[in-house]
């Protein structure tokens, strides 16, 4: 078999994919005797190429005479003037081509043995391999910041960048001989117990930066629906409709959508640390923007762009998580999250409703955000590490050329090339394309999307019923939005709860995702979520009925509304595995939209036919999204057998044992080498679209802690 750098792509990325198996398959005495099989069979082609390489060297040099030591060879040929200096049998070659007056550098490095052998794969094999060897441990933490990167940065070199122009070296002297091994002179963790790593940091220190994330993102969400209480005093002073007023909700929401096409790749390139800094600084400039405004227009373009840069954290924070916390912990970590991102909008109108009824005034609900982002901005400038591997790794190389005077130590991130087209096709054409060719993803973004604008459909609705339909003041029609709250918390016990049960199935399946496994909660979820609005519409319509009765349909809103909303994102995560950037990048472009454009027809909706018509209607829609989990359950599996981007590695797995069984256990190395090719990634016509490096988390981390990245370059890492 010929072993290509696509095929050490995937092998890596399967070793990714299966922390056991980085640590000699964890015991499993089928998957090792494959391994082993596969290693000494590829050991001995090895050594019958380096054999055959070895006659042919010795043919050659008894036809020729050796080269120099060092030379300078000049050749014309075509017109082109040559100069190459060569050096032994490894000859470090630079050109420089005189094309119509324009001279033109290439610097490349020719192996002699690459040159008199067709199996350039050898080489590709060798370093693979003998990384493998040379460390059993590490590979897994490496793995753990590689997914994210390719597939929001990419590091497939461009056309340009390959053919570059290169300018002389100066001072009369030909470009030096590369490094003999390049390898050998990247820096890495130094193994799993490395201080350096975030996962070893102490626990304090992590809390830390936690909070100051959680503040930073509560922020954010805590914005987006604080306005909705100021829009009526809004309305009145700029002399503007109460629709055109509602604008200050939707265009914050559709921030949203654009953000994280921006920091999603800066925090790859740059580190989770810097995008956040800046994020929070515009943030908090923009709300001070909104606050001082003299005319809507600006108020209602500095809204937009505090939501774009509110989305940060909401893209960013996960990965954090990823990159300090282990499995056991990352899960409720992540779990506690999204129970901000949830709980912020909730707690928007019931703060702002007292502020701008006091003598502060609406445009402090502008200024209180504000604050709150400047302070995480300050919090994180002094307090907050950088936890993304690859860039610390970057710390380290700087901090050792500085000390060693050897400069061509280096960290692998910095070999990372920017190609705007790849960019552009990550985050923006693939979201798409997957969106509307993967049924899987488009039943449950259209789901989410819908739950998502009745969180903020909700911001009507309730103002609605306790400020017109029971007469409570501005400020205590907030206070029932207390009940949503207390659903997410229920919620988040019950996620919480069920983590150790989910993690001993995950590692009893050889730590593979089973993405039918997160379903559950969410079919309880979305039939808990339809009882609510039924029951919110028909007992909140009539001021003759105890607000109570409204006020507690609320418990079951928003447990309906975390549940469904986490597990269908974990299944997505689970299911895409290497494509879950792009599968949740499409997810939040669809749901920010439905965000931002629910709010401007619940007026219209609500007083048209009425809160319990209104919720009547919803209730229904909610019932016919009911089926979904039940139906991704029963056949979600088949499904994501045929398609085109979900590597289905569970499925994989079920047809290797199934194929063990048939032959008694016995498999040999053929087995193994059919399923490293596969490398978990589905069917053959996948392997175009696949992301070309090898992964990491959130990267995709689902709530519950499950690992389940599986390609990596130099990372990647992943976006609630």
């Amino acid at each position: 078999m010929s072993f290509t750098r696509e095929d050490a792509d995937i092998a890596h990325a399967l070793h990714e994919a299966y922390p056991g198996r980085a640590q000699h398959y964890g015991g499993d005495a089928g998957l090792e005797r494959e391994y082993n099989a596969f290693r000494t069979q590829d050991e001995q082609r090895r050594l019958q190429q380096q054999q055959q390489q070895q006659q042919q060297s010795e043919a050659i040099e008894e036809a020729e005479e050796p080269a120099e030591p060092i030379e300078q060879i000049e050749s014309h040929h075509d017109g082109r003037h040559m100069s190459t200096v060569t050096s032994g049998s490894s000859i470090s070659s630079v050109e420089r081509e005189e094309i119509g007056g324009q001279p033109r550098m290439r610097n490349r490095r020719l192996d002699s043995a690459a040159t008199i052998t067709s199996g350039t794969s050898t080489q590709v094999e060798d370093k693979i391999m003998n990384y493998l060897d040379r460390h059993p441990t590490a590979i897994q933490r490496i793995g753990d910041h590689r997914l994210q990167h390719s597939l929001t940065v990419g590091t497939t070199k461009t056309g340009t960048s390959q053919a570059a122009k290169l300018p002389n070296f100066g001072g009369g002297k030909p470009y030096p001989q590369p490094l003999p091994d390049r390898e050998e002179y990247v820096v890495e963790f130094d193994g799993h117990d490395d201080p350096m790593h975030p996962q070893n940091w102490p626990l304090r220190q992590k809390l830390i930066i936690a909070g100051i994330l959680i503040l930073n993102a509560f922020g954010a969400t805590f914005a987006s629906s604080i306005f909705s209480s100021a829009s009526t005093a809004v309305a009145m002073q700029f002399h503007v409709g109460r629709e055109v007023a509602t604008l200050g909700t939707s265009l914050f929401v559709l921030g949203y959508a654009f953000g994280p096409i921006i920091f999603a790749p800066m925090s790859e390139l740059y580190g989770r640390r810097l995008p956040l800094i800046i994020a929070a600084f515009g943030f908090g400039i923009f709300n001070i923007a909104v606050a001082v405004a003299k005319d809507y227009q600006t108020l209602m373009i500095s809204r937009f762009f505090a939501g774009t840069f509110g989305s940060a954290p909401l893209t960013i924070v996960a990965a954090v998580f990823s990159d300090m916390f282990s499995n056991e912990v990352r899960g409720i970590a992540v779990a506690l999250f999204s129970a901000t991102i949830m709980g912020g909008p909730f707690m928007g109108p019931f703060i702002g409703g007292f502020i701008t009824k006091s003598y502060l005034g609406w445009r402090w609900t502008a200024y209180i955000p504000g604050i709150i982002g400047l302070t995480a901005c300050v919090l994180a400038a002094f307090f907050q590490k950088e936890t993304y591997g690859p860039v610390i790794l970057v710390e380290k190389a700087s901090q050792l050329r500085r000390l060693t005077r050897n400069w061509g130590i280096h960290a692998k991130q910095e070999e990372v090339e920017v190609d705007i087209k790849e960019l552009l096709s990550k985050n923006l054409s693939r979201p798409i394309r997957i969106l509307f060719t993967e049924p899987i993803i488009l039943i449950i973004t259209v789901y989410m999307s819908f739950i998502y604008g009745l969180l903020y459909l909700n911001l009507t609705a309730y103002g609605i019923t306790y400020g017109q339909i029971y007469g409570f003041s501005l400020g205590v029609s907030g206070l029932p939005y207390f009940a949503l709250l207390i659903g997410v918390v229920v919620g988040v016990s019950i996620v919480v709860g069920m983590n150790g049960g989910y993690v001993k199935k995950l590692k009893a399946n050889n730590n593979i995702p089973v993405p039918e496994w997160r379903l559950p909660l969410a079919m309880a979820g979305g039939i808990v979520f339809a009882i609510g609005l039924f029951w919110f519409g028909w007992a909140g319509y009539n001021k003759n009925v105890s607000p109570w009765a409204s006020i507690a349909a609320g418990l079951f809103i928003g447990f309906g509304i975390y549940t469904v909303f986490l597990q269908c994102l974990n299944y997505i995560i689970d299911s895409y595995l290497m494509f879950a950037a792009s599968a949740i990048a499409a997810n939040t472009i669809m749901r920010s939209i439905f965000g931002a454009v629910f709010p401007l027809f619940a007026t219209y909706m609500f007083e048209g036919i009425g809160i319990n018509w209104g919720m009547t209607l919803l209730g229904f829609v909610a019932t016919a999204f009911i089926p979904v989990p039940f139906i991704l359950y029963a056949k979600g599996k088949s499904i994501r057998a045929k398609s085109k981007f979900a590597p289905a590695l569970d499925i994989q797995q079920d047809k290797r044992r199934d194929e063990e069984a048939r032959m008694g256990g016995d498999v040999g190395g053929e087995g193994e080498q059919q399923m490293v090719a596969a490398g978990g990634a589905g069917p053959p016509q996948q392997e175009e679209e696949q992301d070309d490096s090898s992964g990491t988390a959130f990267e995709k981390e689902g709530a519950n802690g499950s690992r389940v990245n599986s390609k990596d370059p130099e990372k990647e890492g992943k976006e609630v």
